[in-house]
Formats: structure tokens, C-alpha cells, sequence
């Protein structure tokens, strides 16, 4: 599934980014070239998924402006920074921004090869807990207000007696309930609906909702 997420490399000399786009191209992944950082924000490309690997001293937009500029955006895409010699505080301004990884020039093919599909492999694994954190976050919406209250008791480890006592209706009912729940947030067991409720965020209960 990685190899399938774009690498954008961003490098105003154009042969060396021409040779790291072939090394990457010849590794199987998919790659976008850019002669500046600039350029890469003109593109319009989604900035969610993938990877950069770009230099950190650029004409016009540096590598740490770029950084600042997509922290700004809240884009989720991984960044490798490519440093020179002696540019380890840069290095560390653009770990401190969000880079995820740097490497220092000259470096060899396995590492920038091995530490961009790193990048790509986490970045797809985020991408996926944010589907699926959106996904329950949808599924938790079309829950009843009293479907809510019974996950959030579900999430606390509460038995049906208690959760019964505490909102105030019969044991039977809560049972009603609880399989409403299961039913929308399409959970085929308690732990699973456990940790979907936890992913979205849904706070356990402090027993004092009953009404």
C-alpha cells in the first residue's frame, strides 16, 4: 500500500534531484519532482498523504520555511529534510517542526531509500486511523442521545444492571439499547466497540447521568 502514496522531491539542483527521483522511481515508488519549495505549494498536491524529501537550504522558500508554512496547514503529509555538512542545527529546527526523519549529504542509496519508505509506511498507517477515526466519528453522530449515554457506560466497563440504575430504566431496556449500538457502530463484539468508542474520543462516563 505504500509504494502507492506520491514522494514529492523538492531540490532546486536539478541533477541531483533528477538522480533521486530515478533512484526512488527505480525502488518502485511513485514520485513528483519540484525545483523549489514554492513550486511544491503551487501544485496544489494533497497534503495528507505521502512524503517530502526535500533540501533544506533552497533559494526562496527553504526547507525550514516550507516546514513552518505546512505545520501552518495542518498537512499530516511526512517530511525528510536533506542537510550539508555542518547544517545540524538546521537539521534539528526541522525535527522540531515536524520532519520526521534527516539525512545527512552524501548519504547512500539504501538509507534515503529505506528511510522514505518508513516515512510512507507510517504515513499510510496515520492515514488509515484517521479513516476510520472519521468512520466511527460518523457512526457515533447517528447514535440516539440515550444510545450515547449507554456506549459511554459500555466504554466504563459497566454491567447492564448498573448501567440500568444509572439512567434510570430496567435492565431489558439497556439491553435494547446496547444492541441498537452495536448494530449502528457495526461492531461484532463489545471489545470492538470498546476500541472504536476510544479512538473517536468518547470519554467514559462518571455515573452520574442518571436522570
Amino acid at each position: 500500500m505504500s509504494d502507492a502514496l506520491p514522494v514529492h522531491v523538492i531540490d532546486d539542483d536539478d541533477a541531483v534531484r533528477e538522480s533521486l527521483a530515478f533512484l526512488l522511481e527505480s525502488s518502485g515508488l511513485t514520485v513528483q519532482q519540484h525545483v523549489s519549495a514554492l513550486a511544491f505549494l503551487e501544485a496544489g498536491v494533497p497534503l495528507d498523504r505521502g512524503c517530502i524529501v526535500t533540501d533544506v537550504r533552497m533559494p526562496g522558500m527553504s526547507g525550514v520555511e516550507l516546514l513552518k508554512e505546512l505545520k501552518e496547514r495542518g498537512a499530516r503529509i511526512s517530511v525528510i529534510v536533506m542537510t550539508g555538512h555542518g547544517d545540524v542545527p538546521l537539521a534539528v529546527e526541522a525535527m522540531k517542526l515536524g520532519a520526521a526523519d534527516f539525512l545527512e549529504k552524501p548519504f547512500d542509496d539504501y538509507a534515503i531509500v529505506s528511510a522514505v519508505k518508513a516515512c510512507l509506511g507510517r504515513n499510510a498507517e496515520e492515514g488509515r486511523q484517521e479513516d476510520l477515526r472519521s468512520e466511527v466519528g460518523r457512526r457515533i453522530a447517528a447514535l440516539s442521545q440515550r444510545e450515547r449515554q449507554v456506549l459511554e457506560c459500555l466504554v466504563s466497563g459497566l454491567a447492564n444492571k448498573t448501567i440500568a440504575y444509572d439512567l434510570g430504566i430496567s435492565p431489558r431496556t439497556v439491553e435494547v439499547y446496547r444492541a441498537n449500538v452495536m448494530t449502528k457502530m457495526q461492531a461484532a463484539s463489545l471489545p470492538e466497540l470498546v476500541r472504536m468508542a476510544l479512538l473517536a474520543g468518547v470519554a467514559p462516563t462518571d455515573s452520574s447521568v442518571r436522570q
